[in-house]
């Protein structure tokens, strides 16, 4: 065995192009994993996987990096209010730690054929997520009001003049006060237009959208 393995030395290489190319695209949307991060996570899957072929112990290892990963990527995700964030990141990072084994085990056509693949994901897809988006999309609303009867069946009704869909949620009563909220599915403009009207309406003491 060379002392140094040209070969190998490629594929460290290969995997710190391929992760930072990725990476690039992470850190120009400001996401919790950037450039450093992908490259290190695709070169260290590389030289794993590397590792793991000289000792022969290529499954044990290979599945120890998935794992490995998992952990990683369970950090990311976190819950904010009613949404979760950090999905992508984290599905892109376990994309990138493949990409990395790939290229340690020498499969080069995959590697380059997963990098396109998820490129293209990360790079056009959310063109079209934002047009589907504008279409369609879901908001969550939170209306503080006096306490009336059929208070909030009329904020309902407003929802629905503007050709909104909504699902009442948990609703509160504090005092002579009522706090409504909704999931309130719809266009984007439709959203607009009712937003307007509701911050104009005096009747609403505090208004989350």
């Amino acid at each position: 065995m060379d002392f140094i393995n040209q070969e190998d030395i490629l594929k460290l290489l290969l995997a710190m192009l391929l992760g930072g190319l990725i990476g690039a695209e992470r850190e120009y949307r400001s996401k919790s994993a950037g450039l450093r991060t992908t490259i290190l996570i695709c070169v260290g899957s590389a030289l794993f996987t590397i590792v793991s072929r000289r000792f022969s112990d290529d499954e044990r290892i290979a599945a120890n990096i998935v794992n490995g990963i998992g952990f990683l990527g369970a950090g990311i995700i976190f819950r904010q209010e009613t949404s979760v964030k950090g999905l992508t990141t984290a599905a892109t990072i376990w994309a990138v730690a493949a990409i990395g084994m790939a290229l340690g085990g020498g499969f080069y056509d995959l590697a380059v054929g997963g990098f396109l693949v998820i490129g293209t994901t990360l790079l056009v897809l959310p063109v079209l997520a934002g047009r589907i988006t504008r279409v369609n999309q879901a908001r969550q609303y939170r209306i503080v009001t006096a306490f009336e009867n059929r208070s909030l069946d009329h904020y309902e009704t407003v929802f629905r003049e503007y050709g909104l869909h909504p699902q009442r949620q948990i609703q509160q009563r504090i005092g002579r006060d009522i706090i409504g909220r909704w999931r309130v599915n719809g266009p984007e403009k439709a959203h607009e237009r009712c937003i307007q009207r509701l911050l104009n309406d005096p009747n609403v003491k505090e208004f989350e959208f």
